[in-house]
């Protein structure tokens, strides 16, 4: 069941309910959020327009989505409002809701492959991404599109690292894009060969160590002296800083090497 990390929720906080009793001036929600903690949902919480019978607006095993106008900690109590939500505020906590879900799904499946429970992935590894990116699954999200760095970030354990990225990889599409253009080499030298492999090579080697998991940069011949340079990425930005640091090493590369050096865009 997806779990708030407190105990107890916040005056003014959205939860996600079930109705469970309903009575004439009111009725009970088991919070789900909470560990089924029951919160009391007056009469005059349930609509803003005046209703004959309570019934009228919620049925029994209905789920809801109310705001918490009341908490008494020393005796476990919460008061909810169902009138006080908007229809913004509801969409905006329907999403939350259906996030968590899906966080806690990879997080439950990552724990049964390490023989751990779902009390464990909590712990260990989703309040640990919501210390460090605000929620559970945005950490996975970015996660999904950066790599393992994301993770080790906000001290997910190792062995939790690779059963997670596994399951990322099937359950949270990245889309990529790619930027490429044509590079032309020319030298008149007898080790022209050596010269503008060297030129073309050693940028990949030094760029290697600042690629993500996400990042591939890769060059082919297209018929000498010309080479098409890609970069595919997750994002446009990222793919721009890429080629442009490579093309920049090319260049001075071949400007030491007595070599013609341009490069002409294309559209991915």
């Amino acid at each position: 069941m997806v779990r708030k990390r407190s105990e107890l929720p916040e005056v003014g906080e959205l939860v996600i309910g079930t109705v469970i009793k309903i009575f004439e001036y009111g009725a009970y929600v088991r919070l789900e959020e909470y560990r089924g903690l029951e919160a009391y949902l007056p009469w005059s919480e349930v609509s803003s327009k005046w209703v004959k019978d309570i019934k009228e607006v919620i049925k029994e095993n209905q789920r809801i989505i109310a705001k918490v106008i009341r908490v008494d900690r020393r005796k476990r109590q919460v008061d909810v409002s169902l009138k006080r939500v908007s229809e913004g505020e509801q969409r905006r906590k329907l999403l939350e809701w259906k996030r968590s879900q899906r966080a806690e799904k990879l997080l439950e499946i990552a724990a049964s492959k390490l023989g751990k429970t779902l009390d464990d992935a909590y712990r260990e590894v989703g309040w640990r991404l919501e210390d460090v990116y605000g929620e559970i699954y945005a950490g996975l999200e970015l996660a999904a599109y950066q790599g393992r760095d994301v993770l080790r970030k906000a001290g997910v354990p190792d062995e939790w690292i690779d059963p997670i990225i596994e399951e990322l990889k099937r359950h949270i599409e990245v889309k990529k894009v790619k930027v490429q253009g044509l590079i032309t080499l020319t030298t008149y030298g007898s080790d022209g060969i050596n010269r503008i492999k060297e030129a073309l090579t050693q940028p990949l080697k030094k760029l290697s160590s600042e690629l993500n998991e996400n990042t591939l940069i890769r060059v082919y011949t297209v018929g000498a002296p010309r080479y098409r340079v890609e970069v595919i990425a997750t994002d446009y930005k990222v793919a721009e800083k890429v080629l442009s640091k490579y093309l920049d090493l090319v260049s001075t590369i071949a400007k030491s090497l007595n070599m013609v050096f341009a490069f002409e865009r294309e559209r991915g």
